[in-house]
């Protein structure tokens, strides 16, 4: 009687057991899913808000090269533009809701390489096949890198997925290894700060380093914004708890003050410079982020995480060769254009301007000497005497050029 008793408990314990198994690929199955469908956002969202940003600045050129007295805001293409920007804005954000942090944030390569992509399509230049490949070859390169970078990030990126619920929110702000994480990251955001503001430390590095350790704040905030959002509008109101308006006032605040230090970054260094150390710190410290406060790599085994290391690696570099290729923007600097001086005859045949040597002078116009070191400073002085003419039949010169020594 025993022995049946216990192979009836058996019998009817194995459905059960079988149940729960069954259970598990589905769930595995839909969180791909969402990787899939968040990636999918994430690119759509980078896309085109990378052809928004290139409609408004060809509404600015265009403007500026032409006699349109019409501000940039009265154009279609600049509305055009700003609608294309919020869209995209829109799928970046909604993106985070499902998929991690730490496959979302690497995506923003797409920007990159849809910017290279754009400007290779709109350049007037004519160029030889030859020449083309030769000019452009670190772009195509360092596109193709990016884009098998962003393949390796889907495919192997985490696949971690809770709801984004006002409860686990808090239990991941509060729990030690994030308290840690924004320690070392305060300590670390305080010292460059004053490097910065008293040392005038007003390197790159120290610069775009403020910017990733306010960017990984952001995205942190951005996800439990976007997901609490996406759990309200699924019948789980997560609105009317306070945990809601700190992220919301977190994330708003972190991505004012990481704008302002972009800003002065845009000021003092190139644009290209700018994109790649900016993206690579700024993903790196993301990805710390995401995995100390939402677990992103827990239960991953090592080959998903070496492989998804190496496809950071891989976008990395192709996002640097990218940037490499552009041009550096050359300063403006003032010329003298001798024909545009009134009472004064051209010192050329056809009116070719002067353009001054600068490198070396601190005067406009002024011309170096080498004798003695503090006459470089000291513009040499042409004296012009008007003469008289003589007679109406003897032409004389409009001007007569005196001789001077160096203490005159």
């Amino acid at each position: 009687m025993e022995g049946g008793n216990s192979l009836n408990l058996q019998l009817q314990q194995l459905p059960l057991a079988t149940a729960a198994v069954s259970v598990q690929p589905h769930t595995d199955s839909f969180s791909y899913k969402e990787n899939l469908i968040g990636a999918l956002l994430a690119i759509f969202g980078h896309l085109v808000s990378s052809i928004a940003l290139n409609l408004q600045k060809y509404s600015h050129i265009r403007l500026a090269g032409s006699k349109d007295p019409r501000a940039y805001f009265k154009t279609k293409t600049w509305w055009c533009g700003l609608f294309l920007l919020v869209l995209g804005e829109l799928g970046v954000f909604s993106s985070y809701a499902f998929a991690p942090l730490s496959l979302i944030v690497p995506l923003s390569a797409v920007s990159v390489i849809a910017s290279a992509i754009i400007g290779i399509i709109f350049i007037k230049e004519k160029w030889k096949p030859k020449d083309f490949l030769r000019r452009y070859v670190l772009s195509f390169v360092g596109c193709g890198l990016a884009i098998v970078g962003t393949y390796l990030l889907i495919t192997f990126g985490p696949n971690s997925h809770e709801k984004m619920t006002a409860e686990n929110i808090t239990r991941h702000l509060v729990s030690w290894p994030f308290l840690l994480y924004m320690l070392v990251e305060i300590i670390i955001f305080c010292l460059l700060l004053y490097f910065y503001k008293e040392k005038n430390a007003n390197y790159i590095v120290v610069i775009l380093l403020l910017v990733a350790l306010l960017g990984s704040m952001t995205v942190v905030t951005v996800k439990a914004v976007a997901g609490m959002i996406v759990v309200s509008i699924q019948g789980n109101l997560q609105l009317d708890y306070p945990i809601f308006y700190i992220m919301l006032v977190c994330m708003i605040a972190t991505a004012l003050f990481q704008a302002t230090f972009l800003a002065q970054a845009s000021q003092l260094y190139d644009s290209s410079q700018i994109a790649s150390i900016g993206y690579i710190l700024s993903t790196t410290a993301a990805i710390t982020a995401g995995a100390t406060f939402y677990l992103d790599f827990t239960g991953e085994d090592v080959l998903h995480i070496c492989m998804f290391v190496l496809g950071c690696l891989i976008a990395f570099l192709g996002v640097f060769l990218i940037t490499r290729n552009r041009k550096k923007s050359v300063p403006f600097e003032p010329y003298i254009s001798m024909d545009a001086m009134p009472g004064m005859q051209n010192m050329h045949d056809k009116g070719i301007a002067v353009q001054p040597d600068l490198k070396a002078s601190f005067s406009y116009g002024a011309l170096e000497n080498n004798d003695n070191m503090p006459e470089i400073y000291t513009p040499a002085t042409l004296p012009i005497v008007q003469e008289q003419h003589g007679s109406k039949g003897v032409s004389a010169p409009p001007y007569r050029v005196l001789e001077h020594s160096k203490k005159e």
